[in-house]
């Protein structure tokens, strides 16, 4: 009988953006669950990230927080730096943190909101991948994945923002895909629907039937379902993909050839 697949980071180093989230913070724990340490990068939170960071120290992995702001380029640099100063380089790259706003009709919909998409989204992107790609490239092995949305492709009402930001955050990672790929070095998205958080199991609003209805699996996704997916990605299974967006969504979005 052949030995069951594992996905084993063990000897890697993960950053997770926004990791003090809602998503963040299970991407955080299931890297550090398949081996990795990581970094966790918090604006806002730094008692929520530092408790993650804490749990995941106490199951033997090295973890800690750090404050950056994803929009600014200064406040990367300087997280490398940090990182660099802790634990060396990180070699798994999870963009996830993005920026809160009202959704609203487009007609509606405040041009500042636009802005802090492209920031949170587009700029966020690139100011990683300056700041931390070099050092995957001289590795020659690496992985940077990216959180999209479903939404980038339904293009529903008042979604215009979100979904400006979300596709242009697209265009860059798989622009990037191509510029890196030589060195082994591989770049993905992952596009969660309406998932299912620890907000959501305090509260009690897990089933939402208008939109279970037409998810083809008639439910929503929990966040440990986006987890593992990243996880996968951030493995050696994933080696031979990229440039990749993959729905963790149901079946709501079908991506077609």
């Amino acid at each position: 009988m052949s030995s069951p697949l594992t996905l084993n980071l063990s000897g890697h180093l993960a950053l997770v953006t926004g990791a003090s989230g809602q998503l963040g913070r299970v991407m955080a724990r299931t890297l550090a669950a398949c081996g990795a340490d990581v970094a966790l990068t918090y604006l806002n939170s730094p008692g929520s990230a530092e408790k993650i960071a804490a749990e995941i120290v106490a199951t033997g992995r090295h973890a800690r927080a750090f404050k950056a702001d994803v929009t600014s380029r200064d406040s990367i640099f300087a997280l490398r730096d940090a990182v660099r100063a802790w634990r060396g380089d990180p070699d798994i790259l999870v963009a996830n943190a993005v920026i809160q706003y009202a959704w609203k009709p487009l007609l509606e919909q405040d041009a500042a909101d636009y802005e802090s998409q492209f920031r949170s989204c587009v700029l966020q992107s690139v100011h990683l991948a300056q700041a931390f790609v070099p050092a995957l490239v001289a590795k020659k092995w690496g992985r940077y994945i990216a959180i999209n949305t479903e939404c980038a492709m339904q293009n529903g009402p008042t979604q215009s923002a979100y979904v400006a930001g979300k596709r242009g955050l697209d265009g860059v990672m798989r622009v990037l895909a191509k510029e890196i790929g030589e060195h082994q070095v591989t770049v993905n998205q992952v596009a969660p629907g309406w998932t299912v958080s620890d907000r959501d199991r305090a509260n009690g609003t897990e089933v939402q039937a208008a939109y279970d209805r037409g998810v083809p699996l008639r439910r929503r996704g929990t966040d440990q379902e986006i987890a593992n997916v990243v996880a996968f990605l951030a493995s050696d299974l994933a080696s031979f993909i990229t440039g990749a967006y993959i729905p963790v969504s149901g079946g709501n979005v079908m991506p077609t050839i």
